[in-house]
């Protein structure tokens, strides 16, 4: 990680005027961000929300302080593993007994939008982390000079302090997750491909 040098207003003026929710559904409405985003999160583990996060701040030229982001980070998969998740899995569990039922259906459609309204919570928790940051400390920082190899730089901020089952030489060699954290760097920085 880079020194960063003084936080620079107009960085964090910028992310105060794009709300996470928003840049997140705009993000996620790119070509191959969707299936990047699902291969990270079934075959990587990654939190889509963390991930989410960390380009949202990468798009304004900023990213997490490694020790807190680590403190928040907990808290936030607090409410993944306790929330969205219990949503997603009935969902999923529902999937099979909808297709032949108008009713079960209905009700798989309603808990996959409670499912939509915990990943917006769980944004919107972020981004007050952020933005509501007492001015005694720290939570994000300017990147200093934007990296050659975004991809890198964001499978760095997932794993930073991360107790995570895969160790950072897994997610190296494991070409669909480098693929996929490819595919979402590339639409996040599209001057990426070009460098």
């Amino acid at each position: 990680m880079q020194n960063s040098i003084a936080l620079d207003s107009t960085r964090l003026q910028r992310l105060q005027q794009a709300p996470l929710w928003e840049f997140a559904l705009a993000l996620y409405a790119k070509p191959g961000v969707e299936a990047a985003c699902l291969t990270l999160q079934e075959e990587g583990e990654l939190d889509v929300c963390e991930l989410l996060f960390h380009c949202w701040l990468y798009s304004c030229g900023l990213e997490a302080v490694p020790r807190a982001v680590a403190r928040q980070r907990e808290q936030r998969r607090q409410w993944q593993s306790s929330v969205t998740a219990v949503l997603r899995g009935l969902r999923r569990d529902l999937k099979d007994s909808a297709a032949s039922s108008d009713s079960v259906a209905a009700l798989r459609e309603t808990i996959k939008q409670a499912e939509l309204m915990a990943e917006r919570e769980n944004l919107q928790r972020w981004q007050e982390w952020v933005l509501e940051a007492h001015a005694d400390e720290q939570r994000v920082m300017n990147i200093v000079e934007m990296p050659q190899d975004s991809a890198k730089w964001l499978r760095n901020q997932l794993l930073f302090s991360k107790a995570n089952t895969h160790s950072e030489s897994s997610l190296n060699t494991t070409s669909a997750l480098c693929e996929a954290l490819q595919m979402l760097t590339c639409q996040l920085d599209p001057h990426q491909g070009a460098r």
